[in-house]
């Protein structure tokens, strides 16, 4: 039980340390990561692979959208945090009750994760095929710095 206890406590601070965590994979390293383009990227290069004013508008109207939902996300992930570590406190914390708390914190985590996976595709889905090109190359020559 002890062992279960330290193990989660392990995996929330790693989670929780960007500092901890392992170097990012580089994106010519990540097959997903090659074909999704961030919107701050996209918006930072938009002179670059000619995006249009529609497109620009488009891209700035779905992140404020996300903006808002992740906010809500996040502030609901840190309370179900805090009340898992609060049940991790207790000398005797009651398994069931941890790991209910857990898939709690993971399927908030899910749902961020499936929202800007979300949000980048509608990016990606708004770019021309040779914008698209042209941003890979870039993605690859800022990889390569």
């Amino acid at each position: 039980m002890k062992l279960k206890q330290t193990l989660i406590i392990c995996l929330l601070l790693g989670v929780a340390s960007a500092q901890d965590r392992p170097p990012q994979p580089r994106p010519g390293d990540d097959p997903i990561a090659q074909n999704l383009f961030p919107p701050d990227f996209v918006m930072r290069n938009r002179q670059a692979i000619a995006l249009t004013t529609e497109q620009s508008e488009f891209i700035k109207t779905e992140v404020q959208k996300v903006q808002a939902r992740f906010t809500d996300l996040q502030w609901q992930m840190m309370a179900e945090q805090e009340a898992l570590a609060s049940l991790l406190k207790q000398d005797h914390a009651d398994e069931a009750q941890v790991l209910a708390e857990l898939d709690k914190v993971l399927n908030l985590e899910r749902e961020i994760k499936r929202s800007q996976i979300s949000l980048v595709l509608r990016i990606k889905n708004r770019l021309t095929s040779e914008q698209q090109a042209k941003i890979r190359e870039l993605k690859h020559q800022e990889a390569q710095r």
